[in-house]
């Protein structure tokens, strides 16, 4: 039952996520780690909001120390981001973060770190399955006794991960600039750490919807035009600088500029790309997954430097990221991260370098934007997400990578790639994916092209042509 996605391993809470199958999976990891030999490094373990996170990190680190692996246990709720960090600090060889990011609430999971504080590659997650397969027996001691013979220590890495983060950051142009933020951690865990940051900078500060409410408010913990309306609205009513929003883990970022516009995690990447290079003199590529902006293409062209396209899950990122020591590397679905840092998506770094960049050019997001796409050329996406029956599944997947069928677009294509999924290129430099969700029964079919109403006549045609 345990499988990994792009982004760890996900269940419905009291189906596939419960305490026997979070304990078989850490006993997997328990089993390749003492096979490795390296079972004399702590495992960094932390959790986020979600029901039975807390519980569920108990769990896991109970399991840990009855294999006799050390456990540093981080003592609250944390943004994902933050135990990566730690990861990479402590230079561990594992982390565990008891989340399922974004996804509904009903769900669950687990998210896996490697060294230097990176997403678990899948030759990885793949050997831990087999690890998993071959279990005996779950060895478990309990949580306390675990501390009492200090084979748990409870960590709290908050103000080290505050302090690297600041230290990236112009704070003498923040503070001269005295922004007015509006916060929206979505009943997740990015409030102490924005706020702290934020107010720290002089800033503004003010917050909505961060209760702790295991529901998010009855919607769905993912940063998107639908769920930050409140954000949007608030924004312009009252005039603030900047409105940011994060996902349940803190490691997606959605922001609204001035003017109550969504501005979407393409767009991000393409704000941050811009002024790392042409304001802060960084030099260097850009990262981005096959279902993300190509503006960034012409963008890196045009300073003299290349875009590396990847397959979707934030580990091909961070490789290349290592590999090509790029600026910055992200994701359409609104994660990133910049050199320097972690390996992994920081909504809190990126929200953060944000509000320096408005400070520093003493532009808005609309005018810095306006600026960009007066030079690039505007793009717009069309994202959808269709469900399908378990059934289905083989017939969509002969169709789309044992047949190679196509439908009719209407436009020109240039090439297909089945790298990660189906890609077409068309032509006049658009592009589509279709590709199955690696965490939920879902088909993903993502569209870029010179206007709304080409990159949605696409994605239709694709529906149709599926019977989906």
């Amino acid at each position: 039952m345990i499988k990994f996605g792009t982004g760890g391993w996900r269940a419905v809470i009291g189906d596939g996520f419960t305490k026997a199958n979070i304990q078989l999976l850490v006993q997997g990891l328990c089993d390749k780690i003492i096979a490795s030999g390296v079972q004399h490094k702590p495992v960094i373990i932390g959790y986020d909001r979600r029901f039975l996170s807390d519980i569920g990190a108990k769990w896991a680190a109970e399991v840990f120390c009855g294999n006799s692996i050390g456990v540093h246990f981080i003592y609250r709720n944390s943004p994902t981001p933050l135990i990566m960090f730690q990861v990479k600090q402590e230079k561990a060889y594992y982390g565990i973060a008891v989340t399922a990011s974004h996804n509904p609430a009903i769900y669950n999971g687990v998210k896996l770190f490697t060294q230097g504080g990176r997403d678990a590659s899948l030759e990885v997650t793949d050997e831990i399955v087999r690890y998993i397969e071959n279990v005996k027996k779950v060895h478990c001691m309990p949580f306390e006794k675990a501390t009492e013979e200090g084979l748990l220590t409870v960590i709290d890495p908050f103000n080290d991960y505050i302090d690297e983060i600041m230290g990236f950051l112009d704070k003498s142009a923040i503070m001269k600039a005295r922004l007015r933020v509006l916060l929206d951690p979505m009943y997740g865990v990015s409030k102490t750490s924005l706020q702290t940051i934020l107010l720290t900078l002089r800033c503004d500060v003010d917050v909505i919807n961060d209760r702790h409410d295991t529901l998010f408010g009855g919607k769905l913990p993912s940063p998107s035009v639908a769920t930050l309306r409140k954000l949007s609205t608030m924004v312009v009513e009252e005039g603030y600088d900047i409105g940011l929003g994060t996902d349940g883990d803190a490691d997606r970022l959605g922001v609204i500029d001035d003017q109550g516009r969504f501005i979407h995690p393409n767009e991000i990447l393409m704000l941050l790309y811009y002024y790392l290079v042409k304001h802060k003199g960084w030099r260097g590529d850009v990262i981005r997954n096959i279902a993300t902006t190509h503006v960034l293409d012409d963008m890196a062209a045009d300073f003299g430097y290349k875009c590396h396209e990847v397959p979707v899950g934030f580990k091909h990122i961070s490789a290349k990221m290592e590999e090509t020591d790029a600026v910055i590397g992200g994701e359409s679905s609104g994660g990133l991260t910049v050199r320097g840092h972690i390996f992994g998506k920081d909504g809190i770094f990126a929200a953060s370098l944000l509000i320096e960049m408005m400070a520093v050019t003493k532009k808005n997001l609309s005018l810095i934007l306006k600026e960009i796409y007066d030079r690039y050329g505007y793009r717009v996406m069309s994202e959808n997400s269709y469900a399908f029956k378990s059934e289905d599944k083989e017939r969509l997947m002969k169709i789309l990578y044992k047949d190679r069928l196509i439908p009719d677009f209407d436009v020109p294509v240039e090439r297909l790639s089945y790298e990660d999924g189906l890609k077409v290129y068309f032509k006049n430099g658009g592009w589509l994916v279709a590709r199955f969700s690696g965490t939920e029964p879902l088909l993903r079919v993502f569209a870029e092209m010179p206007d709304q109403q080409q990159a949605d006549d696409v994605c239709n045609r694709m529906k149709g042509f599926l019977g989906i």
